[in-house]
């Protein structure tokens, strides 16, 4: 808590993953990755509760074993790999409040691939949008590369038009600093996120900046051995 507001951490986690198999319970130097979300969590200053929505028995296992909160085991039909985070969202926040008649000022949005992602920095960005005044605070960082060196290639991979002469022309250098959404971490007033149906509010929303270092997001077997490294040297 905080400003006497009061915190729901939402971890989420389905059991299904394409491109990395079981990746949320993957061993990640020395625990599961769900781990390193839910200990970052745990270890805020602010944060009331840390919860993990999710399909699957093994996630639940290791959740409640690591010290999060699973009250529920996910519905199959916000479970897919098609399913909305507002959705997933708004199951938990309604879950709260019918079932166990606890309302949370604020909702933390922590997805559990961004184990670089620490208690600090979650403190920072709550801190962060008190400062501003905010109803909600996303994590960006910087652009690894310029947005104007990217372009569309045709199927032949022909690149006469894949940029155009000024673009092939522009320095890094003399380009402005353009930012992305990382993943790590969204913080919304929970009556806004109602009202609007979403996190990415339409107003009153502000950037909070991490490092690329800590911005890793495992979504393929390389980031998951990029996380290891950094980890180890972290």
């Amino acid at each position: 808590m905080i400003n006497n507001k009061t915190f729901i951490a939402i971890i989420p986690a389905r059991g299904g993953s394409k491109r990395l198999p079981g990746k949320n319970i993957l061993d990640l130097n020395g625990k599961p990755l769900i781990e390193w979300s839910i200990q970052a969590s745990l270890g805020s200053k602010y944060i009331d509760k840390t919860m993990v929505t999710t399909d699957d028995d093994a996630i639940i296992e290791v959740s409640r074993k690591a010290g999060a909160e699973v009250p529920f085991k996910r519905p199959n039909d916000i479970s897919t790999d098609v399913a909305k985070r507002s959705d997933v969202i708004k199951h938990t926040v309604d879950f709260y409040y019918d079932s166990l008649k606890k309302k949370f000022d604020y909702i933390v949005f922590l997805q559990p691939t961004s184990p670089l992602r620490t208690s600090a920095e979650i403190d920072k960005a709550i801190e962060y949008m008190f400062q501003k005044n905010a109803d909600a605070v996303v994590s960006v960082c910087e652009l690894e590369h310029p947005i104007e060196w990217s372009g569309v290639l045709p199927v032949d991979m022909n690149m006469s038009k894949f940029l155009s002469r000024t673009q092939v022309k522009l320095r890094g250098q003399d380009l402005p600093s353009q930012y992305r959404l990382n993943g790590a971490i969204y913080i919304c007033n929970t009556e806004k996120f109602i009202e609007q149906g979403c996190m990415f509010l339409d107003d009153n929303i502000y950037a909070y900046e991490m490092d690329q270092v800590d911005s890793v997001d495992i979504d393929t077997e390389i980031d998951f051995k990029t996380a290891e490294i950094l980890l180890k040297i972290k």
